[in-house]
């Protein structure tokens, strides 16, 4: 009976600590997954032209994917 408490318990914190809420932002359309040990942006941000024009981008917002755990960058591709 212990042991199935214990799994149990592993679980349910598994469970809070990886389930992600997803939360829209106001920047042009990113969307973030956010869990306590990890974040996941799909970053699409608006720009303005001046700002396209001296980084020579074609398109008016920068967009990509943010990768954090603990906290720590792990992956940005965000051009």
């Amino acid at each position: 009976m212990k042991k199935k408490v214990k799994i149990g318990a592993v679980i349910f914190i598994l469970l809070i600590l990886l389930f992600p809420i997803k939360t829209h932002l106001k920047d042009g359309g990113t969307v973030e997954y956010r869990a306590i040990l990890y974040k996941v942006s799909d970053v699409k941000t608006l720009i303005s032209e001046e700002e396209m024009k001296e980084e020579g981008k074609l398109t008016p917002y920068d967009q990509g994917i943010i990768i954090e755990i603990l906290g720590f960058e792990i992956f940005n591709n965000v051009r």
